[in-house]
């Protein structure tokens, strides 16, 4: 019998990445995608992937779509609160493993790991340990098809947003953004390639941008700017 594991799905080209490796690998029963959606939006955290569309990429894919509603407000405790929820459900189903499409955070990783290890879960990182580049290289060879959908505002303007991640639009990043956007300089929407039965159909909207504070360790307050594709059905 394989390993029974949850995958958890962010709906980028990251998460579709480490998906595919590990579907062709075959080594994990993968029993659902692990998503957080934002209560109040209905929308996925930072990439602002409506709930509808990551239903239709988990229909695509052939997987169930586990949803954990995270509070508007965003607070940790609150996360953390519906993490275990979810993590106790699936303990319920015989999961040890849980899978995600980290590339070099050693903090998140870290963080995942003093999360789930009391439970008993182990933390895979089928990305782990590569350099953007190579990933990025990996990811332009897998065929999966992808468009930038949220931008970090003083790193990536909205010419960005809505562009497919081909080699052309890699070629003319920034100095200043890492490859795959790995420190939140963009984030994006995966809708078709080898992973996926059929493309998912989906509309880009008018750009928006918005400004969110954020409170620093130091408990200082600091603005930070992205745009946004307004992503629908």
């Amino acid at each position: 019998m394989k390993t029974k594991a949850v995958f958890n799905w962010s709906g980028g080209k990251d998460s579709s990445l480490a998906l595919y490796k590990v579907l062709e690998k075959g080594e994990y029963d993968i029993v659902a995608l692990l998503t957080t959606i934002n209560s109040d939006s209905k929308r996925s955290t930072m990439h602002a992937i409506p709930a509808s569309l990551l239903q239709k990429q988990a229909d695509s894919i052939g997987i169930p779509l586990y949803v954990v509603n995270l509070l508007p407000n965003g607070e940790m405790q609150g996360y953390e609160e519906a993490m275990i929820d979810a993590v106790n459900h699936f303990l319920s189903q015989g999961v040890t493993h849980f899978i995600f499409g980290d590339i070099f955070l050693h903090d998140v990783k870290t963080y995942r790991e003093k999360q789930l290890t009391p439970y008993g879960i182990t933390v895979v990182e089928p990305l782990w340990g590569k350099s953007s580049p190579e990933i990025m290289d990996e990811f332009l060879a897998s065929g999966l098809q992808t468009i930038i959908v949220t931008t970090m505002a003083e790193v990536l303007d909205e010419s960005y947003i809505g562009k497919l991640i081909d080699k052309e639009l890699v070629d003319r990043l920034p100095e200043t953004a890492d490859v795959c956007g790995e420190n939140g300089e963009y984030h994006t929407f995966c809708y078709n390639g080898p992973i996926f039965k059929y493309p998912v159909v989906y509309t880009l909207g008018n750009p928006e941008y918005r400004t969110y504070p954020v409170k620093m360790e130091d408990g200082s307050e600091k603005e930070f700017s992205y745009w946004f594709a307004n992503l629908h059905e």
